[in-house]
């Protein structure tokens, strides 16, 4: 298992939300839900994403983007655009000023908008990620990614334009997995078109040295591993290892594994109700004790605490009142 697949391994689509907006312009909708990873595709006309956090983006025809929450952001044929339609948490919808719509005009299975045959076709789908494992592969995107027409996989893309719109027996299963393979394709569109940019972890995986102890070191974490073992692995000295994975990595082979180790430690500490010993010993610590000390050098508390704070739920926010303050803010300025 690589470092990309490991990313991923959690990073999987649960009931999550589709919609395909069959709109003529002038049209917007804001996507105000808060969802950390969201999937863009226009098979028909353009557009532009407007996150809060990022300088407008161009989205043109046939072109797919990631856009990274929890910002909110639209996507509207024009800068200048006001929402029509926004989609706040569990798809409830309001118009700019917060009133609740009773639902936008269906023209099918998830689809809404103005006519069949409309100038443009935007369809999204959202994943619901929460983790540390996730936010180590969202914290490598930038807010908006924008895949050229050439970058994106047509006939994935195709396959979705032919399951989101009719209902069929066991199709949300499908269009989950099919979220899935969107997704890893589109992340190894971009990384691959970053080159020298994209995250450290992603280069490395070419790399010779670098990138085989990469795989052992995702393939069993809580394996005793030590430099002098890596490097007999890959078969150079341990000298030589250390400083080819330090300077391919950005860090030394310990001080990645340990990061690993306690990323994978946090979520097992959000989503499970095992012992902090039990998860010590699963994540490659053979007592409590130094788990505990690795935890809190890393994350600055204790284990303990950490999963009464992941415990803690967020405080709720009125539906449509931020974006009703934002009615009248001005639109950002088209960037280049």
């Amino acid at each position: 298992m690589d470092a990309l697949a490991s990313l991923l391994y959690d990073t999987r689509a649960h009931g999550a939300h589709f919609c395909r907006s069959l709109v003529d312009p002038p049209w917007a909708v804001r996507f105000a839900n808060g969802v950390p990873l969201t999937l863009l595709t226009m098979p028909r006309g353009s557009g532009w994403v407007l996150h809060d956090d990022h300088p407008p983006v161009r989205l043109p025809s046939g072109s797919a983007a990631i856009v990274r929450g929890p910002a909110h952001f639209t996507v509207a044929d024009s800068p200048d655009s006001r929402p029509r339609v926004i989609v706040h948490a569990e798809e409830q919808c309001t118009d700019e000023l917060g009133r609740e719509l009773a639902g936008p005009a269906a023209l099918g299975p998830r689809t809404w908008g103005d006519r069949p045959d409309s100038d443009a076709v935007l369809i999204t789908g959202s994943y619901q990620v929460h983790g540390d494992i996730s936010g180590r592969l969202l914290a490598g995107l930038p807010p908006v990614a924008v895949l050229a027409v050439d970058e994106s996989d047509d006939p994935l893309v195709s396959l979705l334009l032919a399951e989101i719109s009719v209902e069929r027996a066991g199709q949300q299963v499908f269009l989950d997995r099919l979220l899935d393979l969107l997704l890893v394709s589109s992340l190894r569109c971009w990384f691959d078109a970053q080159g020298a940019d994209a995250p450290a972890w992603y280069q490395a995986l070419g790399d010779p040295v670098a990138g085989r102890a990469l795989r052992l070191i995702h393939e069993d974490p809580a394996h005793a591993w030590t430099v002098a073992e890596l490097a007999a692995r890959v078969g150079v000295s341990r000298a030589g290892f250390a400083q080819r994975f330090a300077k391919v990595v950005g860090e030394p082979p310990m001080a990645y594994l340990a990061g690993w180790r306690v990323s994978l430690a946090a979520d097992l500490l959000r989503r499970t109700d095992g012992t902090v010993a039990a998860i010590a010993r699963q994540v490659g610590y053979s007592d409590g004790y130094a788990f505990s000390a690795a935890f809190t050098r890393l994350r600055g508390v204790r284990p303990g605490e950490f999963r009464r704070g992941a415990a803690a739920p967020p405080p709720p926010m009125p539906a449509g009142a931020a974006e009703a303050a934002r009615a009248t803010a001005p639109v950002p300025a088209a960037a280049g």
